[in-house]
């Protein structure tokens, strides 16, 4: 019997994303009770976190541009989900709260989303999520760098020349 063919090395990077798509289409799918989408239940979490909250720093969080979260304040105004106010420190300004409905709404999708990743991370052992978790917090507490190819050192992506690899 010839030896088995040695399965192919999966680069990490690939592994990572295509995991986090899977966990993506979950939240996604787990938001399908309230007929939103992943962008508006971000929005209504970050709303609830940050309020009262201008929609430019909503906008600023979600990494939108000032006049899309327009868009998104609206359909969640209009579902009743959340209300624009006065900004009691600028007249001129409107900041954001949720309504109770929102709050009830918020607090639901948390308790889906926390039911979704337990299912997903439910395949790893206790040890593995929590050797996962460790690598993972690592990870997202150190600055992103990109690798220069040339000389194989890692450099930050503000120390690219302007206009940035050429």
């Amino acid at each position: 019997m010839p030896p088995a063919e040695p399965e192919p090395v999966v680069p990490l990077g690939d592994l990572f994303l295509r995991t986090s798509r899977q966990v993506r289409q979950r939240w996604a799918a787990s938001l399908t009770p309230w007929d939103l989408a992943p962008h508006q239940g971000r929005a209504l979490r970050l709303v609830a976190e940050l309020e009262p909250v201008r929609p430019g720093v909503l906008a600023e969080h979600l990494r939108i541009a000032p006049r899309s979260v327009t868009d998104v304040v609206d359909s969640l105004e209009q579902r009743g989900f959340l209300e624009r106010r006065p900004d009691p420190g600028d007249r001129r300004a409107t900041v954001l709260h949720l309504t109770q409905t929102g709050r009830e709404v918020r607090q639901a999708i948390d308790v889906s989303r926390r039911v979704e990743a337990d299912d997903f991370f439910g395949r790893l052992s206790g040890r593995d999520q929590t050797t996962l978790r460790r690598l993972l917090l690592r990870l997202a507490a150190e600055p992103p760098t990109t690798s220069d190819t040339t000389t194989g050192n890692a450099a930050t992506s503000n120390s690219l020349p302007e206009g940035g690899p050429r």
